[in-house]
């Protein structure tokens, strides 16, 4: 979770301002915060994009498979886990 979401996420925002920066120019802040160091290290715009959207999709599918799981383990176990995050209260079912 913590991978996913945290280091997934800033590597969504990096990668993200530095694409806009190289859109907006080298003029722009964008550019001189991010652009700048963040697309040669990747060797070019089009690696950072690739990246960039290859990473999306894993946020995508994890957030989806996780969901999943946490539904299914709701109504095959014999606690009401969904329902706590809901209410606060967890019962017990039979």
């Amino acid at each position: 979770m913590h991978i996913m979401f945290v280091w997934g996420s800033l590597f969504m925002v990096l990668t993200g301002f530095a694409l806009y920066g190289e859109g907006e120019g080298q003029g722009s802040w964008q550019y001189a915060l991010f652009s700048q160091w963040l697309i040669p290290l990747f060797g070019d715009s089009q690696s950072v994009h690739s990246w960039h959207h290859l990473i999306m999709w894993f946020i995508v599918c994890f957030v989806l498979i996780h969901v999943y799981v946490a539904i299914r383990e709701d109504k095959l176990s014999g606690q009401s886990i969904l329902a706590t995050i809901k209410t606060g209260w967890r019962t017990f079912k039979n």
